[in-house]
Parts: structure tokens; C-alpha cells; sequence
């Protein structure tokens, strides 16, 4: 049976790319048949990664049948898997946020869960020896997750293993990193064909707080205008949006990449408390800017507060 490799729902750069990374890995160097899947449309900068490296888009599935083998990339949550996920039959799971709990497997399975940037960056290290073996599509998906979960080294998640690594792919490559960047967070700043919903899950988490459930979504761009332009009609399509997916609120961050900021769209009195319990902000309309402010996992989520 071959085994489908996939990361979380909404996928970004590393959801996209690290199932193409490891079904790359199982097929042609343990001789185990895998495939990619992916949970939804890839967003901007991933199907950027997917063309620029001459891959095929992987198949997007809805659903996963019983007993089918699967590795799961990129996350551990179940919120953020299909349906019927511990119906399954998981066998691997290679992840960098925090243990979330809820999976269940048939057998000991192996995990690896490690404080780094990427997922990508763990599978060259899962690779040993073999790391050597990667053609130069694995090898540009590698480097593309890496920029991408790190914004060019500027996120506080970075780690010296993740831009050491960065630095050795752009070598063999011969890819300047910044040129490389740039290209990449322009295809991700594309969000003018997308809808208001769509913009709000499109790299959105599921969480937890003082008894109120949130859609956390987070747009990473260089271009922060063209969305902060919209915040209008995005703060209307949160009502819809945070009834359909069952959660009290949305909270949309904007993440301006080149000025390492973040900015908190205000739309109601919840998400004031939560911009000043969390954060320590003052908050006098409708946004609020959050100096530093890059990344969810590590400076978001943490710190949320009602």
C-alpha cells in the first residue's frame, strides 16, 4: 500500500513542501512507496515553490479512508487533520510546533518533534548520510520551506541549524537567498484574486483561551497596504466566518516581514482585551500595531489572553 505523506489544512510552504520532501525520501531511498497529498489549495508562495521547482501539484484529498497508511508533516493536531484521522493507520509524524495530544495509532509509531524552524530542516537531519542523495528539486523545496517557516532568518523561531542549512542548499544551488527571498514573499503578498474568507483561513490555526475558541490567522506579506486596505470588509467577514468554522472570533495578524511587525485588525471589544492582555497594547481604533511581533507559534499563540 503506499503511504501518503501530508501536512496540516490550509497548507503554506512547509505543509506543501516537506510531503514532497519526505515521499521523495521513502520512495527512492527506502524503497517504500509514498506519495504527497495535500489537505487544500496550497497558498500563493507554495504553488510559487511547487512551479519554480518543476513539480507536480500533489492531489488534494478530503478525507482519509480507515486503515490507510499515512505520515503526517508539519503539525500533530487533529483539528488541523481530516476527519477520522485515528482511523488511519499512522505511522510516522515529524513535527516542530508543541504537542497538541488527541491522535491515536494502531502500534508504536515514530515521532520526531524537535524545537526548530522547519520540518524540513528535521527530515535533512532524519536523512543522515543520505541527505547527499537529494536531487536539486528536493534540495530547492528544502530551502523554500526553510525561508518560508523562518521569514529569511527574521522570525524568533530561526535556529542556527536552520540557516546553516539554508546557506549550504543556496550554495549547492547556487541561489542568492535574499534574490531567492524576495521572489518568494512577492508570490505570497499575490492575495488580490482571493476572497475576504479566504484570506482569513488561508494560514489560520484553531485555539483555545480562556473558554472563547479562535480562527488565528496570520498574513505574512511585503505588501501590507493591499490587505490593511481591506480591513473593512475583512472585520464584516469574520461574523461569517467564525460562525461557520464554530469559533467566538477570528483574529487576523498581518505580518509585514520587511519592517518585523505585526498588525492586529481590532473589529469588537474582545479582540481589544485580547491586543491588551496579550500583547500590552493600547489600542485607540480599529488596528493596532504590534512592534517585533513575527511569529504565531512562538509569539502569538503563547501569549494569547482574554
Amino acid at each position: 500500500m503506499t503511504i501518503k505523506v501530508f501536512g496540516h489544512k490550509s497548507p503554506d510552504t512547509d505543509s506543501t513542501g516537506s510531503p514532497l520532501i519526505w515521499a521523495w525520501y521513502l520512495s527512492e531511498v527506502r524503497g517504500t512507496p509514498a506519495t504527497p497529498v495535500l489537505l487544500g489549495e496550497p497558498n500563493t508562495e507554495a504553488a510559487f515553490v511547487v512551479k519554480k521547482w518543476d513539480f507536480e501539484k500533489p492531489e488534494i484529498i478530503s478525507g482519509i479512508a480507515a486503515g490507510e497508511k499515512v505520515v503526517i508533516v508539519d503539525t500533530n493536531n487533529p483539528a488541523e487533520l481530516p476527519d477520522g484521522i485515528n482511523d488511519a493507520d499512522i505511522i510516522q509524524i515529524i513535527d516542530h510546533h508543541k504537542l497538541t495530544g488527541g491522535l491515536e495509532t494502531k502500534a508504536p509509531i515514530d515521532i520526531t518533534i524537535k524545537p526548530l524552524a522547519c520540518t524540513a530542516t528535521i527530515m535533512y537531519n532524519l536523512m543522515g548520510d543520505n541527505a547527499s542523495k537529494m536531487p536539486d528539486n528536493i534540495k530547492g523545496a528544502m530551502l523554500s520551506c526553510i525561508l518560508s517557516d523562518t521569514l529569511e532568518f527574521r522570525s524568533p523561531t530561526t535556529t542556527d541549524q536552520d540557516k546553516a542549512l539554508a546557506e549550504k542548499l543556496a550554495a549547492d544551488l547556487k541561489i542568492d537567498i535574499s534574490a531567492y527571498a524576495s521572489e518568494m514573499f512577492e508570490a505570497k503578498s499575490d492575495v488580490g484574486a482571493f476572497s475576504d474568507a479566504e484570506l482569513l483561513r488561508m494560514d489560520s490555526k484553531e485555539y483555545a483561551v480562556g473558554g472563547k475558541e479562535f480562527r488565528v490567522s496570520v498574513l505574512e506579506t511585503t505588501a501590507p497596504k493591499l490587505i490593511l486596505d481591506r480591513k473593512d470588509s475583512l472585520m464584516a467577514s469574520m461574523v461569517d466566518v467564525a460562525k461557520e468554522d464554530g469559533a467566538d472570533q477570528v483574529l487576523l495578524f498581518v505580518v509585514d516581514i520587511l519592517n518585523e511587525e505585526a498588525t492586529l485588525l481590532v473589529p469588537n471589544d474582545l479582540v481589544k482585551g485580547v491586543a491588551e492582555k496579550s500583547f500590552g497594547a493600547t489600542v485607540t481604533g480599529d488596528t493596532v500595531v504590534l512592534p517585533g511581533i513575527m511569529s504565531r507559534k512562538k509569539q502569538i499563540i503563547p501569549n494569547l489572553k482574554v
